[in-house]
């Protein structure tokens, strides 16, 4: 069952908790006419008071994938803030740090803009893996990370598969379908 949002899980502004400890969906109202929208956002320094050591911008990433593509599930050594300007996508965000009260927990999302779709973005803490399937391409994804990509430390980073048993993801996407990296497609299983 993907997330849906409700008025109990508000913390502040726009952010609302999920049920794996760091992650955080928050919410953006489109303003719209007949030439488009406009939406603002959110405002970044808010999920600094969620997170130990708060959460500044050090550099912003856009990657474009086509339909049916397939991305994750990665973990690194940074949080980031993310969101979709184009598309629609099916997230799953998988807790792969043991020490975690909700270690191996998955929560999806489907972000868009259509009816059934959530318009908003995702913070994501450091440590919890993140996983990308393309339902409508290309998608435009853009994330914000607090660490530079040079200099975050690598040995934090993680792939696990797809589909690892332990996660359990239904993909919307059919397996013999999806466009998938040799990275993702050869990445570990959770022991």
């Amino acid at each position: 069952m993907t997330y849906k949002k409700e008025e109990t899980l508000h913390i502040e502004d726009n952010i609302y908790k999920t049920g794996i400890d760091g992650l955080y969906y928050f919410h953006r109202d489109l303003k719209g006419d007949d030439r488009g929208f406009f939406s603002e956002i959110c405002h970044p320094e808010s999920f600094g008071n969620l997170v130990e050591g708060g959460f500044k911008i050090k550099q912003i990433n856009h990657a474009r994938s086509q339909e049916n593509v397939v991305r994750g599930i990665n973990a690194e050594d940074w949080n980031k803030l993310v969101f979709i300007t184009s598309g629609k996508a099916f997230c799953a965000i998988a807790d792969l740090r043991p020490e975690s009260a909700t270690y191996k927990k998955v929560e999806t999302f489907i972000l868009g803009f259509d009816e059934e779709s959530l318009p908003g973005g995702l913070f994501i803490s450091k440590g919890l893996g993140n996983g990308v399937a393309v339902i409508n391409g290309p998608l435009e994804y853009i994330y914000l990370v607090d660490k530079l990509y040079k200099d975050r430390d690598p040995a934090g980073d993680m792939a696990v598969s797809l589909f690892d048993p332990q996660l359990a993801i239904n993909w919307p996407i059919e397996q013999d379908k999806m466009i998938i990296s040799d990275r993702d497609r050869n990445s570990i299983l959770l022991k």
